[in-house]
């Protein structure tokens, strides 16, 4: 019996190392890709130029929104697209300011006209911001986008754009506050979470 037991037990574990390593090496290239596509700068003459929002501190954008808002603002000096849209809801209860209406300020005070600039102030997330900018886009006639991000936020970005309908390009923050090692792996480790978890939950 003991013969036998240890031949199916070397067996089980020898299934489970080929099972893990499987599972690591899909993990490694989940990650691989995420990173290319981050490196990826697509931007190309669109219709709008959509920017995902991030944190604001009321009237201020944070450091990372900051570097969004300056890119998108770039692109579209560039003469790549005549709207920007920007993105995202009130971070708290008390937030005088949407994320939406930061970057709009922000954007008047760097030389961007009124007439260019569309918002939407209701989104929390990533998908949120998507699918609120579809509808802007539709309510005015815009058929194709540049999504303006961070390098590795720009794989689900674009997935989601495409999920939400939105013809879509991606041009990632050269500039990105997530510079250090450990900032980046960081973010790394969540977005091959999400990549996963899209899949099986739907994004909200």
């Amino acid at each position: 019996m003991n013969a036998r037991g240890k031949p199916r037990r070397r067996g089980i574990w020898s299934w489970l190392w080929r099972l893990g390593l499987l599972a690591v090496l899909w993990l490694c290239a989940v990650a691989v890709y995420i990173a290319v596509v981050g490196e990826r700068d697509q931007a190309a003459p669109a219709d709008a130029i959509i920017v995902l929002g991030a944190a604001a501190y009321d009237a201020n954008p944070s450091p990372v929104f900051e570097e969004r808002i300056r890119h998108g603002i770039d692109l579209y000096q560039r003469g790549l697209a005549g709207k920007l849209i920007f993105t995202g809801g009130y971070g708290g209860s008390g937030a005088r300011f949407s994320e939406a209406q930061v970057a709009r300020r922000y954007a008047l005070r760097h030389g961007v006209p009124e007439e260019a600039i569309l918002i939407e102030s209701v989104s929390r997330t990533t998908w949120q911001n998507l699918q609120q900018a579809s509808r802007v886009m539709h309510t005015h006639d815009l058929h194709s986008a540049i999504i303006v991000s961070d390098p590795l936020h720009m794989a689900r970005a674009l997935r989601l754009a495409d999920d939400a309908g939105i013809a879509a390009v991606g041009s990632p923050t050269p500039t990105s506050r997530f510079r250090s090692l450990s900032t980046r792996w960081r973010f790394l480790l969540q977005e091959v979470y999400f990549f996963h978890r899209d899949r099986v939950v739907k994004p909200s």
